[in-house]
C-alpha cells in the first residue's frame, strides 16, 4: 500500500481566512500549500512548533518568553556513552546479520548434499522384485 493524500477540513473565521489568503499571495503559493507547508513543519518537530515574526529571527529583540541564546527547534545533548552503545549495538546487529546469511547458505549446502545422497541410496522397489526372482531362496 501507498501512501494516499487525506484532506483535513475546519472551520476558520472571515478574518483568519483573509489574512491566510494574504500569506498565501505573499509566497506565491496557493492557499492549501501554506498548510501544507505548516503540517509538514508540524510533523517533522514532533508538534514542537513556534510562530516567531520575522523581525525576531533577522536579529530583532527576544520575545519574553525565549532567550536569545535558545535555539528553536530545540536541541537535546546525547552522551556519548549511549552514542557508542548505539554504535556497538549496530555493529554487532550487522555482524548477527553476517552470520545469519552464513548459516542460511551452509544448510542450504547442507540440504542439497543431503538430497543428492538420498538419490543414490534409493532403491527402487522393482529392482528389489527382479533380484528376487533372479535368486531362488535355498532352504539349509
Amino acid at each position: 500500500m501507498g501512501n494516499k493524500n487525506k484532506t483535513i477540513s475546519f472551520r476558520v473565521n472571515e478574518d483568519a481566512f483573509e489574512t491566510l489568503r494574504e500569506i498565501a499571495e505573499e509566497r506565491d503559493i496557493s492557499l492549501s500549500a501554506v498548510f501544507r507547508d505548516y503540517v509538514d513543519t508540524l510533523v517533522a518537530h514532533d508538534g514542537q512548533v513556534r510562530v516567531v515574526p520575522e523581525h525576531e529571527l533577522k536579529g530583532g529583540s527576544a520575545t519574553e518568553t525565549a532567550s536569545p541564546t535558545e535555539s528553536f527547534p530545540p536541541k537535546v545533548e546525547v552522551p556519548k556513552s549511549f552514542v557508542r552503545e548505539h554504535e556497538r549495538l549496530e555493529l554487532e546487529a550487522e555482524h548477527l546479520r553476517e552470520q545469519l546469511d552464513e548459516y542460511k547458505q551452509y544448510v542450504t549446502k547442507l540440504s542439497q548434499e543431503l538430497e543428492e545422497q538420498e538419490a543414490q541410496d534409493v532403491i527402487q522397489l522393482e529392482e528389489l522384485d527382479e533380484e528376487a526372482e533372479e535368486e531362488p531362496f535355498r532352504l539349509g
